[in-house]
């Protein structure tokens, strides 16, 4: 999909309102009610959970979902998927944090920017840094963003999110406003719930390479790289599958692909073809499949080149009965790298037809 395709998916602006407040300060109460005064709008309301600000927004059909503002984490998305039973279903996995950080959450949809540098830390660029809201936009409560903005760096980041009554779009635009060329690897995660570890599934990405790899590290993770590599042993579900090699390059040649064992892989072209005049992308959509549930949702790209797919298998028992699986499209076998000036785009949606 083109940049242009990309450019076209914003709802129309209106005039930009920016928050003159910190999130840090005054307290978050304050900060709440001041975010309500300058942006809330039918369908879009500021609230505090765990005393951390987030913003919530509800379309017409009801569907739902959940942004806590200081570390832009989606930590819910609740669409309607039953018209007959006026029903809606938690899409994502977010379990709260261990430790001293237990008011944060992980899982859930998260952003993950990554210094790829030769001499950088290799660590998040943005984990520590705040957001604040920017920017909101509806459109009769069929059509309803709010645009989240962060300064690290040299890098100026705007993350969007839109829900429809059929989707969840979510799009983050990079600029390097500094002096030297930056490099980073990058991707949109989404921890999705699954009712049994047995029917889970994925369609649409028959006839694409793809290569045994970790996920990119984030604050948002459920599995660490490490554990995302980690072979399972044989059991009742059996373990993971011993012919992939780290390294090495396979073609998925079947349509349907069960993710109830162990399994991380990316799949996207591999990065000696992508110098070629022409190669072969893999597909801008596929599907998930909830057997249990009888839902698919459809994964949609735009600006990244890869697709990350990883299963817990076993691994999925420590975060209780439910299933889930980590996925979404990803900017990690070849790093982007911006000239001073230059901008990066990329978005995932998430769209149903489960009505």
């Amino acid at each position: 999909m083109s940049m242009a395709s990309l450019l076209s998916f914003s709802l129309p602006k209106t005039n930009l309102i920016k928050a003159s407040s910190s999130l840090t300060s005054p307290p978050p109460l304050s900060v709440v009610e001041n975010l309500e005064d300058r942006f809330s709008r039918k369908g879009i309301k500021f609230l505090e959970s765990n005393n951390i600000p987030e913003v919530q927004l509800t379309v017409r059909n009801g569907s739902s979902v959940s942004l806590t503002i200081p570390d832009a984490h989606l930590t819910s998305y609740k669409p309607r998927v039953n018209w007959n039973d006026d029903g809606f279903e938690e899409v994502l996995c977010t379990v709260p944090a261990a430790g001293p950080d237990s008011s944060k959450a992980r899982g859930g949809i998260g952003l993950v920017i990554n210094d790829a540098s030769e001499s950088g830390s290799k660590g998040s660029i943005i984990s520590a840094s705040e957001w604040t809201v920017k920017d909101v936009d509806s459109d009769a409560i069929d059509a309803l963003q709010v645009e989240l903005s962060s300064i690290s760096g040299a890098l100026d980041i705007s993350y969007v999110v839109s829900l429809y009554p059929l989707s969840l779009a979510t799009a983050v635009i990079v600029k390097n406003i500094g002096r030297k060329a930056v490099t980073l690897t990058s991707a949109i995660l989404s921890h999705l719930r699954f009712k049994k570890r047995g029917g889970t599934g994925i369609q649409g990405l028959e006839g694409c390479s793809y290569c045994r790899h970790p996920p990119l590290p984030s604050q948002f993770e459920l599995l660490s790289p490490s554990e995302a590599m980690k072979t399972e042993s044989s059991g009742w579900f059996g373990g993971s599958d011993p012919v992939e090699k780290a390294g090495s390059w396979y073609v998925q040649d079947v349509p349907f692909t069960v993710l109830k064992n162990k399994l991380s892989r990316v799949y996207a072209a591999p990065p000696a073809e992508r110098s070629k005049a022409f190669y072969r992308t893999p597909p801008s959509k596929y599907e998930t499949l909830d057997q249990g549930r009888e839902l698919f949702f459809r994964m949609i790209r735009m600006g990244f080149e890869d697709i990350y797919v990883g299963s817990p298998g076993s691994f999925s028992e420590k975060y209780g009965k439910e299933y889930f699986i980590c996925t979404g499209p990803a900017a990690m076998l070849v790093p982007v790298v911006l000239q001073p000036g230059e901008k990066w785009k990329g978005a995932l949606v998430i769209e149903h037809d489960n009505l």
